[in-house]
């Protein structure tokens, strides 16, 4: 049955779920604050790199079942059933997610939410958010939290494993829920505390679970094994499973960060001492400050007036998300130690500030003293190894994914710096 829905914000979440509740036969009116993005948007153009989001963009337009507005205030209509909200909730400057945004979309829209509508958080809010923002409107609130994973985000929507809603409006929830019957996935009917909880208590699980692995990569490092095979050891056992067991320069992206953060402000708000996820989130700079370590060693010590080729800018390969990139911090480190960048990412274009960033994965590494994978694009697996050894001045490339081929590098007359893999490498070679 086809329901009318409004979705306030067209960022990564909000888009995604617009066009992806179109796709399955319901109504939709997204709305945003940006002229020229909703101008953008009701012409087919998508600026967010996501596959096949772009496609159900266009086929919504097409088969009138996704509209686009500019303001809040003009997605609602009589016939409106649901009202998401999907508008950013920062981090604030104690930590605490920033609900200014959510709380401007509710006040503008309050005085006109037919009898009988929903507002749907799809924002990750803090626990509690649901309860201090009926007070607001006269229609219930329902949490909603999303688990969209960048890069994979519109198979995670149409193929999910469960559907979570929330509210002290039993009714209204099951209605929120039912809005994804056609995808025949679990639903939990729940409080919407406990619904709000979900999405923290899973992403700083997840915070957790890289933290650990990537402190086992620096004890394989010190120990000489390999974190790949250690890995693929744990991964059989399904109490742990094979997903988040991959070691890098730490985590990023949009959500793990402030989640994390914003989950240990409110532990500290109730007197909770949660020492275990302050301490993945300690392991996460320990991490990344490893990485600059080994760059450092790679460059004799010091990066100042070194050249340093990067291979890889966004938070994860497949997106051109930049926020809290791992890479970016690791960039940035390396310029504010007086070192000249140079980057390439195959989904970022324009500039940066404080570094050369170029089309071109071959400039990227002319001249550099070492080259630094800090994004797992599969292209960079296949670059030509030999050609990159005779662009370089230096010898020294720091896979911080593990992505390349040790052999290939070594075959190369390259030393491969992988993180928590040992690998025999000439550590030298002709010129």
């Amino acid at each position: 049955m086809q329901r009318k829905i409004a979705v306030v914000g067209t960022g990564y979440v909000g888009l995604t779920t617009g066009a992806c509740l179109a796709r399955l036969g319901h109504h939709v009116v997204c709305a945003d604050i940006d002229t020229e993005k909703v101008a953008r948007l009701r012409a087919g153009q998508v600026d967010i790199l996501e596959p096949g989001l772009a496609d159900l963009v266009k086929r919504g337009l097409a088969d009138g079942n996704l509209e686009f507005v500019v303001g809040a205030a003009n997605a609602v209509a009589a016939d409106t059933e649901v009202l998401f909200l999907c508008v950013p909730t920062p981090m604030g400057a104690d930590g605490a997610a920033d609900l200014r945004a959510v709380e401007s979309v509710l006040a503008e829209v309050r005085g006109i939410l037919p009898a009988g509508c929903a507002v749907a958080t799809k924002s990750t809010v803090p626990v509690g958010t649901a309860d201090r923002l009926q007070y607001m409107v006269d229609v219930p609130i329902v949490s909603n939290p999303e688990f969209l994973r960048e890069g994979s985000a519109v198979g995670d929507f149409l193929n999910p494993d469960r559907i979570v809603v929330g509210s002290a409006d039993r009714a209204a929830a099951q209605k929120v829920g039912d809005l994804y019957s056609a995808l025949e996935a679990p639903t939990l009917v729940l409080d919407a505390p406990s619904a709000e909880m979900v999405k923290y208590a899973a992403n700083c699980f997840l915070a957790v679970k890289l933290s650990y692995v990537n402190a086992i990569a620096q004890l394989c490092d010190r120990v000489g094994a390999d974190v790949q095979a250690v890995t693929e050891g744990m991964g059989y056992d399904p109490r742990i499973g094979r997903s988040f067991l991959k070691p890098g320069p730490g985590w990023g992206g949009s959500c793990l960060p402030k989640d994390t953060t914003a989950l240990m402000h409110v532990a500290d708000s109730v007197g909770l001492d949660f020492g275990l996820l302050r301490s993945a989130i300690e392991q996460n700079a320990h991490q990344q400050a490893d990485v600059l370590d080994r760059i450092r060693q790679a460059c004799d010590g010091t990066v100042r007036g070194a050249r340093i080729g990067v291979l890889g800018l966004a938070f994860k390969a497949g997106t051109n998300d930049l926020r809290d990139s791992p890479a970016i911090r690791i960039a940035e480190a390396l310029i504010g130690e007086g070192a000249e960048v140079t980057a390439h990412d195959p989904a970022i274009t324009g500039e940066m500030p404080g570094m050369r960033l170029v089309d071109d994965p071959y400039e990227a590494v002319k001249g550099a003293i070492a080259v630094v994978v800090l994004t797992e694009w599969p292209e960079f697996r296949t670059l030509d190894w030999t050609k990159v050894a005779e662009l370089m001045d230096g010898f020294t490339v720091v896979d911080t994914r593990n992505l390349l081929d040790g052999d290939e590098l070594a075959h190369a007359g390259l030393t491969w710096q992988a993180i928590g893999r040992p690998v025999e490498s000439p550590g030298h070679r002709l010129r």
